[in-house]
């Protein structure tokens, strides 16, 4: 069973995700919230696979809970997929940065919000291209980008030093390595990357698993992220 916590100041769209994600077999709605801190003290209580976190809620912002989930040692388990109403939202960087595995926005089909919590269940992230690709493009470069992490590593982010200053980490990348983390970046599963490099989806898998390892990412969303903000691929770039 997947357990879920749904957190959104808007009391309609908290009873239509809990009653479309309690039909399931495999889900439950295990707590809900109406503000980030009540968002973070019931993830604590409940420790839920996935949270669904809605971006702009009163008290404390969807940012802000979702680093304090995802930097928190006893929610390791704990993916934040966040939920907004703008495909462009700046603070939806943010909350990649902060930690999120991902996001959707509130007029999501059905199917495709319990696919995405099934996936972030399953320990990946959801990086719709469409999407996901242009908001990171997009706000990527931009120094002082709402959700900023402070200086110096934080529990399951990136170690991702500046634009100025990339973590050594990044010089160690092999050739093929970076090749591999342009695609993930730009949007392309393992199978479209296998494809592109002619090699086996199962090498591919190692080569994302081992860029994770090295540059301390927790998933593939902080990975994108990272490749934006240390140039290996730059707004626009193919």
């Amino acid at each position: 069973m997947i357990k879920v916590l749904v957190a959104d100041d808007q009391d309609a769209v908290r009873s239509a995700f809990t009653a479309l994600i309690d039909a399931e077999d495999d889900l439950e709605v295990v707590a809900e919230a109406a503000d980030g801190r009540a968002a973070v003290e019931r993830a604590r209580a409940t420790s839920p696979r996935v949270v669904l976190m809605d971006v702009r809620m009163p008290v404390l912002d969807g940012v802000e809970a979702t680093r304090l989930i995802c930097s928190d040692g006893t929610l390791l388990r704990t993916r934040v997929l966040v939920v907004t109403t703008f495909d462009l939202d700046e603070h939806v960087y943010g909350a990649l940065r902060a930690g999120a595995s991902g996001f959707l926005l509130k007029d999501v089909e059905p199917e495709e919000l319990l696919r995405a919590v099934r996936v972030v269940a399953a320990g990946d992230a959801l990086l719709a291209p469409g999407i996901t690709r242009r908001l990171i493009a997009e706000f990527a470069a931009r120094p002082g980008t709402p959700g900023a992490p402070a200086s110096g590593p934080r529990q399951g982010v990136c170690r991702q030093g500046t634009a100025q200053t990339p973590p050594p980490a990044v010089e160690t990348l092999t050739v093929r390595e970076r090749e591999v983390v342009r695609l993930v970046a730009r949007g392309l599963t393992n199978l479209e990357i296998a494809a592109a490099l002619v090699i086996s989806p199962f090498t591919v898998k190692t080569h994302v698993s081992n860029v994770l390892v090295k540059l301390g990412c927790r998933d593939r969303a902080q990975l994108v992220s990272l490749a934006y903000e240390q140039r290996i691929l730059r707004p626009g770039e193919r």
